[in-house]
């Protein structure tokens, strides 16, 4: 089967510089940004509902950029003040270099890690061990916080926005030859949009181990899977699938 458009369930790029662009203008194929979820905060009413006071904690743990938007709009929904002496932990440095959006930046004590891991956060929150956290998160936060836990870390995990199903419309087109996934969610709002999805000679590309569980156990069939070996990212596993996808459509025409 010749893959022609790809279903690609994230936001579009912005600028004109992507691996997606390369990949469509390498092999000819048409590729759509369509997100299958969405993320809506939490109203200053349901996040009382938490019984969470933020202005009990002296330091915040984020591990996303949504996290930080919606974290400063609650506290502006409520009139909180947050205090300069506010502490901030954040798994990446692009993370901690977004608070500048809210904050000025070298005026707070902002910590991140180098690698992206949660557990490599872990030395600089043992450095402030005696601060009370909060950790912002969405409503399918899945970050190990057992090693919080092990450490004996004062923290409350608060809910601030969540993950919905961001659904077709009736006269939306769904003519795809692959859908890629990138969360478990996606896979979710996939059989809810289409509760009569038959896969056929449809791909399914995921990123990440529990994507790939989460369309094995709604029963359908994976057909590429990333990261590998040879392919650390989805644009990479992309590219060596269409390669290889194009080969054997040359030698059956020959």
């Amino acid at each position: 089967m010749k893959i022609k458009k790809i279903l690609v369930s994230q936001p579009q790029p912005k600028g004109d510089k992507s691996p997606y662009f390369d990949i469509s203008e390498k092999y000819g194929v048409e590729v759509v940004f369509r997100p299958f979820i969405k993320v809506e905060g939490l109203s200053a009413k349901e996040f009382r509902q938490q019984k969470v006071q933020i202005p009990d904690f002296t330091a915040v743990i984020f591990t996303a950029k949504t996290a930080i938007d919606h974290f400063f709009r609650l506290c502006e929904e409520m009139r909180i003040t947050i205090p300069d002496t506010m502490k901030y932990f954040c798994t990446t440095e692009a993370i901690a270099l977004y608070l500048q959006k809210y904050i000025v930046y070298r005026k707070r004590k902002i910590f991140h890690a180098s690698t992206g891991k949660f557990d490599d956060l872990l030395p600089y929150i043992l450095k402030h061990k005696n601060e009370k956290y909060l950790f912002a998160v969405s409503d399918v936060h899945s970050a190990e916080t057992n090693i919080l836990d092990k450490n004996n870390i004062d923290y409350t995990r608060a809910v601030m926005y969540r993950t919905v199903s961001n659904d077709f419309t009736p006269d939306e087109a769904f003519d795809y030859d692959m859908l890629v996934f990138f969360s478990p969610q996606g896979i979710e709002s996939l059989l809810k949009n289409f509760p009569d999805f038959q896969q056929g000679d449809l791909k399914i590309a995921t990123l990440g181990a529990t994507t790939a569980k989460a369309v094995k156990d709604a029963g359908l069939r994976l057909d590429l899977e990333a990261p590998t070996a040879k392919a650390p990212s989805m644009t990479a596993a992309l590219d060596l699938y269409l390669a290889e996808n194009q080969e054997a459509e040359a030698q059956a025409e020959e």
